[in-house]
Order: C-alpha cells, then structure tokens, then sequence
C-alpha cells in the first residue's frame, strides 16, 4: 500500500470497518452507530405506554391488598407486597431504563446482578448480626435474676 491508498480503513469505509482497523475520525455519525450493535434498545410509545400501565396495575394492587385486607395473614401479605415491589423493579428497568441482556453487551445486566449479590449479602449479614444481637443481649427475666450467685 501507497501512501495515498488509506486501505480498508479509509474514507470510504464503512464506520464499523475503521473502528475494527483502529481508526477513529471526528464523524459523530460514527459514534451513534454503537446502538444497533449492543446499545440501549430503541424506545417505542406502545413500549412506554406497556410499561406505564404495567407500573400503575402495580402499585395499585397492593394499595387494595392493604387498604381492603384482602390478605389477612401479616406475614403472607408482606411476602406479597415484596414481590409485586420486585416486579414493579423489573418492569421499570426493562421499560423505562431499557436494560436487558443486549444492552451494552451484557454489561448492564452483570453490573445489577453484582449489586443484587451485594445487596444480599449485606442485609442477610445485617439480619444476622441483629439477630445474634437480640439473642446475647437480651434482659434476663426476674426467674433468671434469683438463679443468679
């Protein structure tokens, strides 16, 4: 190659063809291309509009759970109301912050399953110790206070 034949990477190529050959130029068309090979998905009205009324059927619902005490066991509605606020999370990060596992090459979706694992471990650690806590250092009752020497 001469130097006035740039090769495959020169003007004439493709934008994907000089940024594989090393070669960056000031064209911004370039630097949108990334949405079509593992970007952030393209948003549509009917996409937003699933996902706004997904959102409002999912806080709704556990409003009437509560406020009709359709669930009278506390226990199984608060397992309830966590697990609609779980797919109400879901909803609002596929829809609305397009996250799935195309999205930046996975690497969005890697990145909120370590801060999940982080969340985890925290409070199931921070469950424990309080619990520990609460075992060891509980106030002992009048019977325990007697058997005392």
């Amino acid at each position: 190659m001469s130097q006035s034949d740039p090769g495959p990477a020169g003007p004439a190529a493709l934008p994907h063809e000089r940024q594989a050959a090393g070669v960056h130029g000031g064209d911004q068309d370039e630097h949108d291309d990334h949405d079509d090979e593992g970007g952030a998905s393209h948003a549509t009205l009917r996409g937003y509009l699933t996902g706004f009324f997904l959102s409002v059927a999912l806080t709704a619902l556990p409003f009437w759970l509560v406020m009709g005490k359709v669930i009278g066991n506390p226990g199984m509605l608060a397992g309830a109301l966590l697990a609609l606020g779980a797919v109400q999370i879901v909803v609002h990060m596929v829809y609305f912050l397009h996250m799935d596992s195309r999205s930046e090459g996975g690497w969005n979706m890697l990145a909120l399953l370590f801060t999940v694992v982080l969340l985890v471990i925290t409070l199931s650690g921070s469950i424990w110790v309080m619990f520990h806590l609460n075992q060891n250092m509980m106030p002992m009752s009048p019977q325990q206070m007697r058997n005392m020497p």
